[in-house]
């Protein structure tokens, strides 16, 4: 049974996340019944990372297993036509069959997220649904430099939902920069894995620090304080992307 590696691309805005939710309108059961109206086969996929409603992605990884060698090509632009006709806004940017051995999932080595911001006084229009509009200044530099703390192998109960499923609240993030350009303000985070609402958590708690209502010393503080309480506001979905999933070559 041949498997594929699909590249994906969605505007999270319609969808109640990644995974699907009984008749709820989800980015899985986009692409699984693309596939079913493709080859008849039903079929369930295999996720990089599953994310949440609102958040979008421009390199989605996930796998799936289907009965008949088909060339990539084929797969990919017969996905396409199916989503387009259904008005979905997903795309399968590659399709390639890869080895059996290779899960989407557990094979990732490191996920990378990205979250805009759009600091400035006047609201967008054009793209509003894919940046958090911040009217307030914020002091980006500031921002990285309390972001350097959370770097590393932590318990990151502070920033993660209540609702989180995974076993346990440790984590190794690699990155957490902040950068500047303009009115565009840019996080960028990495790690092997990260928790429900980690990053969200991280930005909503860095625009404390960049607003002046927290010091560094204060986000440290709340890091090590291991409690869901002391997390900052969570910052709004449609800022954040998942940009990259890295795997062994």
């Amino acid at each position: 049974m041949p498997r594929y590696k699909l590249t994906i691309e969605y505007d999270g805005t319609p969808y109640v996340g990644w995974q699907r939710q009984g008749q709820l309108p989800s980015v899985q059961a986009a692409i699984e019944t693309a596939i079913s109206r493709f080859c008849g086969e039903a079929v369930t996929i295999i996720t990089a990372g599953r994310t949440d409603a609102g958040v979008h992605a421009v390199a989605q990884v996930a796998h799936v297993d289907l009965q008949k060698t088909w060339q990539g090509r084929k797969v990919r632009d017969a996905l396409n036509a199916h989503l387009v006709q259904a008005g979905e806004v997903v795309s399968i940017l590659r399709a390639e069959e890869i080895e059996q051995s290779f899960d989407a999932r557990f094979s990732a080595l490191r996920r990378h997220y990205c979250y805009r911001i759009l600091n400035r006084s006047s609201p967008p229009t054009i793209g509003a649904r894919y940046v958090w509009w911040a009217l307030r200044p914020l002091d980006a530099e500031k921002m990285h430099e309390a972001a350097q703390q959370l770097i590393g192998y932590h318990d990151f109960t502070t920033f993660r939902a209540a609702q989180c499923q995974a076993r346990s609240p440790f984590r190794t993030l690699d990155r957490l920069d902040v950068t500047r350009n303009g009115e565009w303000i840019e996080i960028h985070a990495s790690a092997r894995s990260f928790l429900h609402n980690q990053i969200r958590s991280f930005v909503g708690s860095l625009a404390e620090v960049g607003w002046g209502r927290w010091s560094s010393d204060d986000l440290e503080a709340a890091l090590e304080a291991r409690d869901r309480t002391r997390c900052g506001m969570v910052a709004p979905p449609q800022g954040l992307y998942l940009i990259g999933v890295d795997y062994p070559i």
